[in-house]
């Protein structure tokens, strides 16, 4: 007869430990699943916003780009684009790159460039954005890879596409010569006008790119 009471004394505490554990692991379940919602939620919503930041950079570019076009700067051997000091960019979003390499084939397409300055243009900007944010902990070097990207790429668009010739005593020099005229832009568009908004948009940076 004890034996009973005890085995059934064991069975309800067996029981009721059991009870708890279902309820825990309810508790559990429901818990992981309310933290896996938001989680999903957050993902989107970094998604939606890495997408609106690269449209917003693009739409920039593009805008930019036109305008220093009316001026008759965008293009060929002396060419200045205001569009270029958005460069900087990537210092503060990755969103930057994909929109600067958009905006760039956008403006370039819309501006009636050739389709090699397309191409090759809007591959310039991308390396250049890429090489921006790799270097984005350094205020200054991070300015350099745009430049350094166009003044490569950018001469033999000029040269070979557009049929840019500069020839010295016999020799043809278009290739130095677009590199420094480029070079010299890219200089002024990133390094300086790029500095000074780098500057300014860091005093926003968490207002702006969240």
């Amino acid at each position: 007869l004890r034996g009973f009471f005890l085995y059934r004394k064991i069975w309800i505490f067996l029981t009721s430990v059991q009870g708890m554990c279902k309820v825990n692991y309810c508790q559990f379940e429901t818990f992981l699943t309310e933290n896996k919602t938001k989680g999903e939620i957050n993902m989107r919503n970094k998604k939606v916003l890495f997408i609106v930041q690269a449209a917003m950079i693009a739409a920039l570019y593009v805008v930019l780009t036109y305008i220093t076009n009316l001026l008759g700067l965008a293009s060929g051997s002396i060419q200045i684009r205001f569009s270029e000091a958005l460069c900087i960019l990537p210092v503060f979003t990755p969103a930057a790159i994909p929109g600067l390499w958009l905006g760039c084939l956008l403006a370039n397409t819309l501006t009636g460039a050739i389709v090699y300055d397309i191409v090759f243009g809007s591959i310039a900007t991308l390396l250049g954005a890429v090489g921006t944010y790799l270097l984005r902990r350094h205020k200054v070097l991070c300015t350099l890879p745009p430049v350094i990207a166009n003044m490569v790429i950018v001469p033999f668009v000029l040269r070979y596409g557009y049929g840019f010739k500069t020839v010295f005593h016999g020799t043809d020099w278009s290739i130095p010569f677009n590199a420094l005229t480029v070079g010299i832009g890219e200089v002024i568009s990133v390094c300086i006008l790029g500095s000074l908004l780098m500057k300014v948009l860091g005093k926003y940076r968490n207002v702006i790119f969240q």
